[in-house]
């Protein structure tokens, strides 16, 4: 769990943009927004099939020039 502790004198707005940072390290937001609907084994599998497309051709491009 992240978490931070508000330092003396410390504008509360700043403590919630280190708190917000800490969260996007940890993946905590991305990790949610995935559960929140139920995903099928089967559309779990397509969507990892054409991140791996994407990864590919992001590779073959680079090396290929």
């Amino acid at each position: 769990m992240a978490g931070v502790l508000v330092r003396e004198g410390e504008p509360f707005e700043k403590a919630l943009k280190r708190f917000k940072k800490t969260c996007e390290k940890a993946g905590i937001m991305t990790e949610m927004k995935k559960h929140q609907h139920f995903e099928k084994p089967s559309e779990r599998r397509k969507r990892k099939i054409a991140a791996a497309k994407r990864k590919r051709l992001k590779f073959e491009t680079k090396f290929n020039q």
